[in-house]
């Protein structure tokens, strides 16, 4: 199996599919979501709820090769993250070989807007993913990673 593939399986068998019922608490507070295939681990650990902070990052072989930080939140503090989070897990569950970094380009169901710019490739990049309600900005995620030597 190769990276992207994996990075893909990971992704979509820890957050996407199962969110916050998919995660432990660690002894720091920080909740953790992880997954193992081969020589590939991937972890995804992140404090605090919104806002929030993480860190994804892939093993092979027991060798860190790949990291994305992330920073984000609900922006409108009258919606609900109730509503929002599994809404941003169907858009994760869209992530693609292309741009395996979160969510699709663009991606919409009922009143929901959700919309991922990044710049760069797998080896480096940035981006921010922007959820819509109602034409109203109602999250924001901004993200940055690649390749580790």
């Amino acid at each position: 199996m190769d990276f992207v593939t994996f990075l893909l399986k990971a992704k979509l068998r820890t957050y996407a599919t199962g969110g916050e019922g998919n995660e432990r608490t660690l002894e720091d507070g920080t909740r953790e979501m992880s997954y193992r295939e081969g020589a590939f681990f991937y972890r995804d650990r992140y404090f605090g709820f919104d806002p929030f902070i993480g860190e994804e990052a892939v093993w092979e072989k027991d060798k860190v090769i790949w990291a994305m930080n992330y920073y984000g939140g609900v922006t409108d503090k009258m919606a609900s993250g109730k509503d929002i989070y599994p809404f941003l897990q169907k858009a994760m569950q869209r992530v693609t070989a292309e741009r395996p970094f979160r969510g699709p380009s663009e991606y919409q169901e009922g009143d929901f807007l959700y919309q991922d710019m990044s710049d760069g490739n797998i080896d480096q990049f940035t981006g921010q993913e922007v959820i819509y309600f109602k034409g109203k900005q109602v999250y924001s995620l901004k993200y940055h990673g690649g390749k580790v030597g």
